[in-house]
């Protein structure tokens, strides 16, 4: 699961200078595509954080997925995972990405990508605007402080 010691260390041993990132939907409806891309134009300017997006995953070292995961993206999904070189970050943008959104119980879906891919990082939201894109991915790259700790919530049974 999630090793918060761990993703610390690997970002300031690996990534101290710059982030890569990669942009794949795994069936979305594209609110979250059309946000993460203007997340990345000058008028946001994430190459002031050292973030560019690119073409190639064999390159990148961060893919972004949005969207739940559908039957049909799963396989090609698992290969882009393995196309991106290590050591290399998952982050989870978007309600869809996340839990699945709406989609969460069809036959159509698995879920949210943390059933199918180790995830590092979740960026909520429905789309999330490109500030909170820029502000997930400062708190991965160590930029800036983050507000919440992850805990793990579960009901105690009534006996």
């Amino acid at each position: 699961m999630f090793n918060q010691e761990k993703v610390a260390a690997l970002l300031k041993k690996c990534f101290k200078r710059s982030l890569w990132v990669y942009h794949a939907n795994a069936g979305s409806c594209n609110g979250c595509d059309i946000e993460e891309v203007n997340a990345f134009t000058p008028y946001y300017d994430a190459e002031r954080f050292g973030l560019k997006l690119i073409g190639s995953p064999r390159h990148a070292d961060v893919l972004l997925v949005s969207g739940p995961v559908t039957r049909q993206a799963l396989p090609r999904l698992k290969e882009l995972y393995a196309a991106v070189p290590n050591p290399k970050l998952v982050i989870a943008c978007g309600s869809c990405a996340i839990g699945g959104g709406v989609w969460f119980d069809t036959y159509h879906t698995m879920g949210g990508l943390d059933h199918v891919l180790p995830v590092d990082f979740f960026i909520p939201g429905c789309p999330p605007r490109p500030e909170a894109i820029l502000w997930g991915i400062a708190v991965a790259m160590g930029l800036v402080d983050k507000e919440v700790e992850p805990y793990l919530y579960q009901e105690k049974s009534i006996e």
